[in-house]
């Protein structure tokens, strides 16, 4: 079964590299090859030095996709995400979606390692978008090729992530229209939820649907009542510090086990639960939950290049910056 998985993801990898393989430009600007004249060891460096952390903490797999996700959710892939706050402007960092991000000395080394090499040349942006694709490939998941050219915004606001990003509690109309309005489509939603099948979260994105989910010390009924029990046992109300496995005993593993979950009513989330509230979401969740995903690891490779396209600033626009966390 693990030779029949492998051969598979290994024929979506290949099937994915042929509409790409002359490296055409896209009609946002960005394309591959882009830093083929002026750093052509660029994908080489950035999966080295990506694999040196993911080597020692796989772990970090998951809040690197989720970073990527973070920065191009909010004023697209720019690597606004990355800014530090100044004293006169809180960034998207320091927003309550993002102070639980991990990873960013990760980027950082990266972005030093082609400094070196390539001084000047390659953005935070692209950076940011390569080492996520790298981090979910190291662990065996998706792979996909990543169209480059991106540049570095200079702005970050942290209202912008307070309203931008997809809320753990948000229903299927409220997810649609937010992934819409990133040109995003529903299949995409479904697909791009899958990578809920590695990482950890803490107890208070979920444990209003365990103790208060309509106000009256309620349990939120699309919930799996024996999976309410389990999830009691490790957050108590008022829980701030502890974690949970969002695909339990298999959050390592970048596979399709999370829709198996989700068709089992065992999503941690209510954004996991709400995939089965629209006939496309549910549809999708039941033909990965019953074929072991095996269109999962080509579609999510799919609808990352789309999710990297999102709102990218090219030609002139933006910067270079010379480190991720300041604009220049």
């Amino acid at each position: 079964m693990a030779s029949q998985k492998l051969f598979s993801v290994v024929i979506f990898q290949l099937l994915l590299l042929v509409p790409f393989a002359l490296g055409l430009p896209n009609a946002n600007g960005l394309k591959l090859g882009f830093y083929h004249k002026t750093c052509p060891s660029i994908e080489a460096i950035v999966k080295e030095t990506t694999a040196r952390f993911i080597s020692r903490a796989p772990t970090l797999a998951a809040p690197l996709i989720r970073m990527h996700f973070h920065d191009c959710f909010v004023r697209g892939c720019d690597g606004s995400v990355l800014l530090n706050s100044t004293k006169n402007n809180q960034a998207e960092k320091d927003a309550f979606p993002n102070q639980s991000l991990r990873g960013f000395q990760v980027i950082d080394a990266v972005k030093s390692a082609l400094e070196k090499r390539c001084p000047g040349v390659v953005s935070c942006a692209d950076v940011l978008a390569l080492v996520a694709r790298d981090a979910i490939s190291l662990i065996h998941g998706a792979f996909w090729v990543v169209p480059l050219g991106r540049r570095d915004g200079r702005v970050s606001i942290m209202t912008e992530a307070l309203t931008g990003l997809p809320p753990p509690f948000g229903n299927i109309t409220l997810l649609k229209a937010i992934f819409a309005s990133k040109g995003l489509s529903v299949k995409d939603l479904a697909v791009l939820s899958g990578a809920h099948t590695i990482g950890i979260s803490h107890c208070t994105s979920f444990t209003n649907r365990l103790y208060n989910f309509t106000g009256k010390g309620d349990t939120d009924p699309s919930l799996d009542p024996n999976y309410i029990v389990r999830l009691k046992n490790k957050c108590k109300p008022g829980d701030i510090k502890t974690l949970v496995e969002m695909d339990p005993g298999s959050f390592k593993t970048f596979d399709a086990d999370y829709y198996t979950l989700v068709s089992e009513r065992r999503g941690l989330f209510q954004s996991d639960a709400a995939l089965l509230d629209d006939n496309e979401t549910k549809s999708y969740v039941k033909l990965q939950a019953t074929s072991h995903g095996w269109t999962f690891m080509k579609d999510f490779g799919d609808s990352m290049i789309k999710m990297g396209q999102i709102g990218v600033l090219t030609g002139s626009s933006g910067e270079i910056r010379k480190q991720c966390a300041f604009v220049n």
